[in-house]
């Protein structure tokens, strides 16, 4: 007769309810829906490693991409509250694409957050001939010429579009939008000088203005990022107060996972994003750690809902 091992609690943040019985191990999964080797996805896998050693429990990373990351998300919302299945969160499928689209899940009622982990900001640049050299300069320029200019963006609804919505909503900009299918054609085209300007992330625009092929005015977020120290926050150097947005990656469970695996899961995840390794890899990958445990995401979360629904709304954007 084989041995059967088992565990008194198959995770050590298990809950008080399963820590009363016997419970078979198996690995923790980090659904991410996403590719291999998209932002979330390189974000989601260091966090599973990290929270792996951290815990004495594999979590393995499964990729279910597809529809704007809507198909993992669903699947991740769907799973048992049981405290084996983690989301790599992120701001499309989360906070964007419920408010544009019917998705199959509704974030706020089927999944629940743990602690955000990290954030994408945005650069606004230009082509070197376009008539600014400095955010104020760019934004007089396109302010006195409503319709002139045109914008791209890696997709209609993609965060980096209502990133860019909201900048000249705030700025009184009037520009015509050029959807792309994702940032690198948009960058192309950008830098080809078939469009006028966009704001785009950090790690895919960066290595463009040092190279002179693009120029930057600023930054998306409040405070100057590790990603791009040279730029200034677009809110002080464009005179646009307020102005802080970023795309945003966490880690979240299906609702009903009990709240003692989340609050293990967030002090874990706390000491994996101190750690140096973590954030010099973070830092590789384009983006930038924002620690927010777990009630601070929350909030986070509804405040970047009612932000963003006010810019599709005023916006008129819609999904054909």
């Amino acid at each position: 007769m084989k041995r059967i091992v088992v565990m008194a609690v198959a995770l050590v943040f298990s809950s008080a309810a399963l820590a009363q019985q016997n419970y078979p191990a198996r690995p923790v999964r980090m659904v991410i829906p996403w590719p291999p080797g998209q932002a979330t996805d390189l974000v989601g896998r260091i966090v599973a490693q990290k929270l792996t050693d951290l815990l004495g429990q594999q979590v393995v990373a499964d990729n279910r991409p597809g529809a704007g990351g809507m198909i993992g998300t669903d699947v991740a919302a769907k799973a048992a509250p049981d405290g084996y299945t983690l989301l790599a969160g992120s701001s499309g499928p989360v906070s964007i694409n419920p408010l544009l689209q019917k998705a199959p899940y509704d974030p706020e009622r089927e999944l629940m957050a743990v602690a955000n982990v990290a954030m994408v900001p945005y650069v606004l640049a230009s082509h070197p001939s376009f008539p600014a050299k400095s955010a104020v300069e760019f934004v007089a320029a396109v302010r006195a010429n409503p319709g002139k200019y045109t914008f791209a963006s890696s997709g209609t609804g993609a965060t980096a579009h209502l990133a860019a919505e909201l900048f000249n909503n705030m700025s009184g900009l009037k520009a015509t939008h050029v959807p792309y299918k994702g940032s690198a054609p948009a960058l192309i085209d950008l830098i080809g000088g078939q469009v006028s300007y966009a704001l785009e992330t950090a790690a895919g625009t960066i290595p463009h203005v040092r190279a002179g092929r693009l120029r930057a005015y600023g930054i998306s977020i409040s405070r100057v990022s590790i990603l791009a120290p040279e730029l200034q926050p677009l809110a002080t150097v464009a005179n646009v107060p307020g102005y802080d947005v970023a795309a945003w990656i966490g880690v979240m469970v299906p609702a009903g996972t009990p709240k003692s695996v989340i609050q293990r899961l967030a002090v874990e995840v706390d000491k994996a994003m101190q750690a140096t390794d973590a954030r010099d890899r973070l830092i590789a990958a384009g983006v930038e750690v924002d620690y927010r445990r777990t009630d601070d995401f929350t909030q986070y979360l509804k405040t970047q809902k009612v932000r963003f629904a006010d810019v599709i709304k005023k916006g008129n954007i819609k999904i054909e």
